[in-house]
């Protein structure tokens, strides 16, 4: 993949391939309803957005001249209208790239890769114990 790079009168500015997926990634976490991100079909191992630091993992960008598309691979929360949920991520993430890079994104394909049921019941009572 080719970095993204622009001409101006003082020099070249490039844009990195993951530096658009950690935008992607941090857009698609915004959302409610969106509880990780996954690796693809192939990984299979979940990442809990919350705890973790890589935000590129179950984002796909590829850049072309001045557009970009993006596939994200996201765990969706048990109990949400999963359809909503996605429209908001590809909304959040068009809007977020293309301010912050100057891209245009040309599509965001949003893959549910599992449904994850949240256990705050359990996880408070323990931190109560503690």
């Amino acid at each position: 993949m080719e970095d993204e790079s622009k001409d101006l009168d003082m020099g070249i500015i490039k844009i990195s391939d993951e530096v658009v997926g950690v935008i992607a990634g941090l857009a698609a976490s915004e959302i409610k309803g969106v509880v990780g991100m996954s690796s693809g079909i192939a990984g299979g191992i979940t990442q809990i957005l919350s705890g973790k630091k890589n935000f590129t993992k179950g984002v796909k960008i590829n850049i072309e001249e001045e557009s970009a598309s993006i596939e994200l691979y996201v765990v969706i929360e048990y109990g949400l209208k999963i359809p909503e949920v996605a429209a908001k991520v590809q909304e959040n993430v068009k809007k977020t790239v293309e301010s912050l890079t100057g891209l245009k994104v040309s599509a965001v394909n949003v893959f549910i890769q599992n449904v994850s049921i949240v256990k705050e019941h359990e996880e408070v009572s323990e931190e109560s114990e503690k």
